[in-house]
């Protein structure tokens, strides 16, 4: 046994990570952000759930490792020799799954209300650089651990169950509150530095506004609906399905525009249609209605109208999403724009554009493509 710790203690990764251990957080931190940019794909694929999973279980498995290590309840084990890793992997972790929710929330959030939500997980994607000194600190550490916790168990559990609404984000939540507070009422009886350090009730408290805040923020719809997700969101001057390909002809926009595919200024002739494509990613067998909210900017107002709500159900499952689309005759000149919304009103995305007539002008850039 003795035998097998020492060439532990002097494996190459070890050895690489005592030389480097100045860059070691960054690393760390790089490592996990590239492996699931790399690797992650569809969060309804088993490879994704597995790693997800993995990564949850490993985290909630190192924390309380950690916080026992103090007291001294790992002395005379393997795990003594890498005691002093296991801030590093609490980090790796960390930024594996808040890297996990932004490639996933980034396929989902629009440029509106539902973006601040999207900045938290980036600013704490970042901010997990230099959390090394502080990771320590169990106040912080906890609240981290519960705030990635929610956002797992708000993606899982849809993908899971196959449903998604109100009732279920509110269950994703206290099954992760209940997860968290049994971590910390453990760790706290079995450590007496944990006790030394921190008090129970201001500790729970703590979480549970956390928990509040996060319901508040998706009461005021500011979280996006995942595990949905607007892939494609086109104004076009046609749509028509054939062999089912939807064929799409629309004004391509510049080549240096990469946020979208569509040229923002429309231009109606002849009384034409506008048409609204849209292609929307959801878990296989996940049924859901969509809305398209169309709602024309009154500069006399200054105030968005809505003109129409159109509804149409999705069936998850398409890698390339489950593909849509509405139109109206009666639309006027001027401000457009075509809110992607679920049944809930969360806010999927906004596809924006203006509606130009004149006969002098004819369509730009006219594209047709299969979708």
């Amino acid at each position: 046994m003795k035998g097998k710790l020492v060439r532990l203690k002097n494996s190459p990764l070890l050895q690489f990570l005592r030389k480097h251990k100045k860059y070691a957080p960054l690393l760390f931190f790089i490592g996990g952000f590239i492996f699931d940019t790399l690797t992650l794909g569809r969060m309804d694929r088993t490879y994704d759930l597995v790693v997800l999973c993995s990564h949850m279980t490993t985290l909630t498995i190192t924390l309380y490792l950690f916080n026992l290590a103090d007291d001294g309840k790992w002395k005379n084990t393997l795990l003594e020799r890498i005691e002093s890793y296991f801030p590093l992997a609490i980090q790796f972790f960390f930024g594996g799954l808040s890297s996990a929710y932004v490639i996933y929330f980034s396929r989902s959030v629009s440029i509106s209300k539902t973006a601040s939500f999207f900045v938290i997980l980036v600013a704490l994607l970042f901010a997990n650089e230099f959390l090394k000194k502080r990771i320590s600190n169990k106040y912080l550490q906890f609240s981290i651990y519960f705030f990635i916790s929610f956002t797992f168990f708000a993606f899982m559990i849809p993908v899971l169950l196959r449903e998604m609404g109100h009732f279920i984000f509110i269950c994703s939540g206290l099954v992760s509150l209940g997860i968290t507070l049994t971590l910390i009422i453990t760790i706290y009886k079995k450590s007496p530095s944990t006790r030394a350090e921190i008090h129970l009730g201001k500790l729970i408290t703590l979480i549970i506004s956390i928990y509040l805040c996060i319901n508040l923020f998706y009461h005021f719809k500011l979280i996006p609906p995942v595990p949905l997700a607007l892939q494609t969101g086109i104004v076009a001057h046609n749509v028509s399905v054939k062999n089912n390909t939807y064929m799409v002809t629309y004004e391509e926009k510049k080549p240096y525009i990469f946020w979208r595919d569509h040229r923002s200024k429309f231009v109606r002739s002849d009384n034409k249609p506008v048409y609204i494509f849209s292609s929307i990613f959801a878990p296989t067998a996940l049924k859901k209605s969509i809305i398209h909210r169309w709602q024309w900017y009154d500069d006399v107002k200054k105030s968005w109208i809505t003109y129409d709500n159109i509804s149409f159900n999705i069936t998850g499952g398409r890698n390339e999403g489950y593909r849509g689309y509405t139109y109206k005759n009666n639309v006027k000149a001027g401000l457009w724009r075509v809110q992607v919304i679920t049944q809930e009103e969360l806010v999927l995305g906004i596809i924006e554009f203006e509606i130009i007539m004149d006969s002098n002008e004819a369509p730009k850039r006219l594209v047709k493509k299969a979708f």
